[in-house]
């Protein structure tokens, strides 16, 4: 018997049972706390994990089998040029309005293309940080002061971050892309046979106006779009009619016996279209899956990162285990130490596309210096725990480690400029 091995075990054993003997069920706090946590998990599934999780799986599985690989290192590999990688990875990034989550299996997806690890996280950190509409919302509910602070900052942000990665890790990325497996050169698909677009809705604060207008046949439109991503699987990529129209009963049943519920047919087409693909031979077969591989690896860890922040830090509103009234007051002022805190709270806590503005404009009316609230608008909404569980299983601890470092220094020093 390896004894040693055995005394760890009985450690942790111990641990574990010491932990579980001493649980505080029954105070306020910790019950508060738990509740907060499942509230909060409870809210993301019904939120993000349907709606915009599951199409980001479908879309980093697409990446992964449609687009050509080639075609990634030409634009966004370890040799291509610099002005271009980073360029493509930031314009890609910002048209997403997508959360510090639902953006991880994109980004899983174009790294393990052959994507240089620079322009990747320069793309991690551009598909929440540089979102339009946050931006906008900002200097609408913020000022316009904090709103154009926050945009020049995350564009900086993202660039910078990617060329410090690649310039810490290079001799590793070298040795990754001389390993790779020479990228196929035969002519593959045009590009506009592999495009497949994603759109992360928000409801619009009025109830006048264009944008409502768009927001309210939402669904009209993604019935649309699922209409013709069935034509395409039929006729481009050989799923077949038969197929795609087995794949297209259930959410057409869904909605006629559910109509006011549009959720239900949306569901019944991912169930669908999961059950049709997973059981081709060809390429649809590959898409599905690659799309199951990440959903295995990043779902459950998202859930549970989710779960422990929500009993850390609450729901927003709500009371964790860390009471809001410390974090308000470590926040308040404009000293190097309420902006690392503001960076450091921010990069932990997970925050929903749009939901960080409200809980900014709170925490100012507590006495949040300006400079916090920068901080934290830049570090927040491109980190969270769950989003670091994610990144570590794709990039190694090191590196995960030196881009939170990162994020949450150029967050603090952001904040002591701006105030």
């Amino acid at each position: 018997m390896n004894w040693a091995k055995e005394r760890k075990t009985l450690f942790w054993l111990a641990a574990i049972f010491i932990a579980c003997y001493h649980l505080p069920v029954g105070g306020s706090r910790f019950d508060s706390a738990v509740i907060e946590s499942l509230a909060l998990v409870k809210w993301y599934a019904r939120e993000h994990v349907l709606l915009c999780l599951v199409p980001a799986f479908f879309i980093a599985g697409a990446i992964s089998v449609f687009v050509r690989q080639d075609s990634v290192l030409r634009y966004l590999g370890p040799t291509a040029p610099k002005p271009v990688a980073y360029g493509v990875a930031s314009i890609s990034g910002s048209v997403l309005a997508v959360c510090s989550c639902t953006v991880l299996p994109l980004f899983a997806g174009i790294y393990r293309m052959g994507a240089g690890l620079g322009p990747a996280t320069a793309f991690l950190y551009a598909g929440p940080a540089i979102n339009v509409l946050a931006i906008i919302l900002t200097g609408r509910v913020l000022g316009m002061e904090i709103g154009v602070a926050r945009a020049v900052g995350a564009v900086i942000f993202s660039l910078v971050i990617g060329l410090i990665m690649h310039l810490i890790f290079r001799r590793e990325e070298l040795e990754r892309a001389a390993a790779a497996p020479a990228a196929p050169t035969e002519p593959g698909r045009p590009l506009h046979r592999t495009a497949l677009f994603f759109a992360d809705w928000g409801r619009p604060e009025s109830t006048t106006g264009v944008w409502h207008a768009v927001f309210a046949a939402k669904w009209v439109i993604t019935a649309v779009f699922a209409a013709a991503l069935g034509v395409i699987l039929a006729t481009w990529y050989g799923l077949g009619w038969s197929k795609t129209a087995l794949a297209a009963a259930p959410p057409v049943a869904a909605a006629l016996i559910w109509p006011a519920q549009p959720v239900y047919a949306f569901a019944a087409g991912v169930i669908g279209l999961s059950v049709v693909t997973s059981r081709d031979r060809g390429e649809a077969g590959e898409w599905f899956a690659a799309s199951w591989g990440f959903a295995k690896q990043i779902l459950p860890l998202l859930l549970g990162g989710v779960l422990v922040a929500g009993l850390l830090l609450g729901r927003p509103g709500g009371e964790g285990l860390v009471p809001s009234g410390w974090v308000a007051r470590a926040v308040g002022g404009e000293s190097l130490a309420s902006n690392l805190f503001a960076s450091v709270a921010g990069a932990f806590m997970y925050f929903a596309t749009l939901t960080e503005v409200p809980i900014l404009e709170g925490l100012l009316r507590a006495g949040m210096g300006k400079g916090p609230a920068l901080a934290l608008l830049l570090a927040g909404p491109a980190l969270s725990l769950p989003n670091m569980l994610v990144i570590r299983s794709v990039m190694g601890d090191r590196k995960t480690l030196v881009y939170v470092l990162l994020v949450i220094v150029m967050a603090t020093i952001s904040g002591l400029i701006y105030q």
